[in-house]
């Protein structure tokens, strides 16, 4: 607190020292009219008064000057916020150097650094949960393949057994030309085809492909992209900036993120196109999903659906953040930023 009070002091005692240095400028104005033979006192009034207004001009723009050294100051400490706020954690401001505002860039600095340890951390107990959630997930996962083995048998598997006969019994009604006989069996066929296909649609609807396993997450994005697509009749742009590598469980949890992103693309906007975008700024990975459909007023519910809480949650666990930008006919930008962590040594704190 005497800190803080100290350095509040400094800046107070600098600004009476600008405000004394124009003082000065303006009293060394009036001394240098009066060196070289003007008095402004007992000059024509005309005379004196652009005389004054000159002078006052030059204090004037002096004044604005300190003023726009302090404003860029301030703006400094403001935009380093800014960033700081949309997580860009490593975000520093450099220091002046014997200046007042030196002690609030250093606590500035200071509170960053302290932030982006422990968002690190956190970052780190976020990834280790995913791959333990999924590990816990095998025999979970391995029960539902057994489970949708015994079903396909069960269901679809004799299905296709049934097929099998009846088309080899129509089969030989029609060669001994009992083809009455066999238009019955016929349209058992058509039946029997028609539940098969409504059973292997159930089956398939339950299941969600891992695309990820044994791929990188640009590898299974650029197959899984243009199929989805294709699929759902988008026009889809990709473009995928990544520089080194990245963890399992950020991979796993962007891809989760597109995932639903574009799942809210297909089932809500009724846009045409879409675009994707994943950079690494250094400092972040950075994840766009846009596109140009029917949007939405972003004070409405929609900001509180299913899909979009799901997205900011995957991105909240790895200390990152989810932004929306919609408005009603002009479509929809969804833009999540997750920060970028360099590997070093353990630190002990």
């Amino acid at each position: 607190m005497r800190m803080s009070w100290f350095n509040a002091k400094n800046v107070k005692w600098q600004l009476l020292g600008y405000f004394g240095l124009l003082l000065l400028l303006f009293a060394g104005g009036l001394l240098a009219g009066r060196l070289f033979g003007f008095d402004w006192l007992t000059s024509d009034i005309r005379v004196s008064l652009e005389f004054l207004g000159g002078l006052a001009a030059a204090c004037l723009f002096a004044a604005y000057w300190i003023a726009s050294m302090f404003q860029r100051k301030i703006d400094a400490l403001h935009l380093s916020i800014l960033q700081l706020s949309r997580g860009n954690l490593a975000e520093r401001i450099a220091p002046l150097g014997s200046d007042p505002f030196d002690r609030l860039y250093t606590d500035f600095n200071e509170m960053a650094q302290s932030l982006e340890k422990r968002v690190m951390l956190l970052q780190k107990v976020g990834e280790e949960n995913v791959m333990l959630l999924a590990q816990s997930n095998e025999v979970a996962v391995t029960e539902e393949r057994r489970r949708l083995a015994r079903d396909l048998h069960d269901t679809v598997s004799q299905q296709l057994f049934a097929l099998h006969m009846s088309a080899s019994s129509a089969a030989k009604l029609v060669e001994r030309g009992n083809v009455d006989k066999a238009q019955p069996i016929l349209n058992q066929l058509v039946e029997l085809s028609a539940l098969a296909q409504k059973q292997m649609r159930g089956l398939l609807a339950q299941l969600r492909p891992i695309e990820l396993e044994g791929k990188r997450l640009s590898e299974a994005l650029d197959r899984w992209f243009p199929d989805y697509c294709n699929h759902n009749a988008l026009q889809g742009r990709m473009d995928i900036r990544l520089t080194g590598s990245m963890s399992e469980a950020i991979e796993h949890q962007l891809f989760l993120i597109i995932q639903e992103g574009m799942a809210n693309v297909v089932k809500h906007a009724s846009a045409r196109h879409v675009d994707l975008a994943l950079q690494d700024n250094g400092n972040q990975y950075v994840l766009q999903i846009s596109d140009d459909g029917r949007g939405f007023q972003q004070e409405g519910e929609r900001l509180h659906s299913y899909g979009l809480l799901t997205m900011r949650e995957r991105a909240q666990k790895l200390g990152g953040e989810l932004q929306i930008a919609s408005k009603a006919g002009a479509g929809t930008r969804v833009k999540v930023s997750l920060p970028k962590f360099v590997q070093g040594e353990p630190e002990n704190e």
